[in-house]
């Protein structure tokens, strides 16, 4: 513990927080840029682009950082281009801090993007043609009116990016940079010594509850709340021009080349110099089992996310209202140790029923996928949880305060009123935790029946 301490701890913490800051905000400019154009512009190919957007997501962090190391590196794809058409070849080393945060953000933005196109697409137009009639230029009314109105959008996809970074493992292993969680799997793992691998996780928790409370400050106690949502009363999109038109094109084609394009040409070139293979049956099977276990992931997030939220805003108490922030700090901890620990709590309830009732419960347990959803669920809360709070700090409560008024309860509330005024933001909820669960590798080994295998 005290080696640890003194030679490696402040190299972790320095790696984590330069990450965090600088993934942060490269992933934010690239997310609010890109949901801003799509949301505000109308161009050819729009509607594709919105949902292109969304791709690089799916592409999980160390897969990215391999394919920007091909193309890049000693003799990699650029390297023989410029061979091929007579330039010096140079690899790039791209193998350090900066080029992980590139990699990171370019994989994680699609969380601020998410989450600022729900925010933009439903600003009312009264909103464009009051600062219209002051005299205030589309730039001024980004910056003054559109962007605060966002920010609950904007920290809570900062928040689940900060949550990513400093969850990431196979990037900053493969890139040889030392951060928590690389220092977690190394002490626990090759130095054997799960005690300090337990210190490491506690800090880790540690920097996300104050992740927690930077993003509450940061919302601080403002309204955010928009008169009108309706498709039919929000801001019509205009054809950008002149200079306009290549910041469109630059906020969308930016992430587009460098987070999709760029790494799935280098995979497909790879996957190219290999003997075909067609699709089997039993990779069609497990194709389909990772569909299910993923749709069912994110439907008990959603559900477990709404709860939290209405409830909260039920509630007068404020003791239980930090409540709902603790149970979204699952995003932040590894995997593995979520696996691991999942199985120690399982195996305590194994053995009370076993030694107080005689129950022979543990097939629920290790013979179905009931902790593997339930490991999920805990693992991706946060993910489902920020939009939707996003979205109902944006609506506020005067609707469904009218509804108690009239007679309605809060449940006939939410049903008629809130939740279909909430169906963007839980549609976005529901991608976003069904990509990351179809990525999860750590939680699937460890936990997994035996008669089920994914994708990843």
């Amino acid at each position: 513990m005290a080696h640890l301490t003194r030679y490696f701890l402040l190299r972790y913490l320095g790696n984590s927080l330069v990450l965090v800051g600088g993934v942060g905000i490269l992933s934010t400019i690239l997310g609010v840029s890109a949901a801003w154009a799509v949301s505000r512009y109308a161009f050819p190919g729009r509607e594709l682009v919105v949902k292109l957007l969304y791709l690089p997501l799916a592409i999980p962090t160390y897969i990215m950082a391999y394919a920007y190391v091909g193309f890049l590196g000693n003799g990699g794809t650029l390297f023989r281009i410029e061979e091929m058409i007579g330039l010096s070849p140079r690899g790039i080393d791209f193998m350090n801090l900066g080029g992980l945060i590139w990699v990171l953000a370019l994989s994680l933005y699609p969380y601020v993007y998410a989450s600022c196109r729900v925010a933009f697409s439903g600003l009312p137009a009264s909103l464009r043609s009051a600062s219209a009639l002051l005299g205030a230029s589309g730039l001024r009314y980004f910056f003054t009116v559109a962007l605060p109105l966002a920010t609950p959008a904007i920290v809570g996809g900062v928040f689940l990016v900060t949550m990513e970074v400093l969850n990431d493992y196979g990037a900053a292993k493969y890139y040889g940079i030392n951060t928590f969680t690389t220092g977690i799997f190394r002490t626990w793992t090759a130095l054997e010594d799960l005690r300090s691998a337990t210190y490491l996780a506690a800090l880790l928790i540690l920097f996300v509850l104050v992740a927690v409370y930077l993003s509450r400050l940061a919302r601080g106690r403002r309204s955010f709340i928009t008169q009108s949502v309706s498709g039919s009363e929000c801001s019509a999109r205009i054809v950008a021009r002149g200079w306009r038109q290549w910041l469109v094109v630059g906020a969308v084609g930016t992430p587009l080349f460098f987070g999709l394009a760029l790494p799935l040409g280098q995979l497909l070139r790879w996957v190219s110099g290999e003997p075909a293979c067609g699709i089997s049956v039993s990779l069609a099977w497990v194709g389909l089992q990772s569909l299910l276990v993923a749709i069912a992931a994110a439907v008990a997030c959603l559900v477990l996310a709404l709860a939290l939220v209405f409830l909260s805003r039920w509630n007068q108490l404020d003791v239980l209202r930090p409540i709902s922030k603790l149970s979204v700090i699952g995003y932040a901890v590894p995997g593995a140790i979520i696996g691991i620990g999942t199985i120690g709590s399982s195996q305590l309830i194994v053995d009370f029923f076993a030694d107080n009732y005689g129950w022979r419960i543990g097939y629920l347990f290790y013979g179905s996928s009931l902790v593997l959803l339930y490991a999920y669920a805990f693992r991706f809360l946060a993910v489902a949880y920020h939009p939707l709070e996003a979205h109902c700090l944006k609506l506020g409560k005067p609707l469904a305060e009218a509804a108690y008024l009239l007679g309605d309860g809060k449940l006939r509330a939410l049903r008629n009123i809130e939740l279909p005024l909430l169906v963007p933001a839980m549609v976005s909820a529901l991608f976003l935790v069904f990509v990351d669960t179809l990525k999860e590798l750590p939680l699937t080994l460890i936990l997994k029946p035996y008669d089920l295998n994914t994708l990843s």
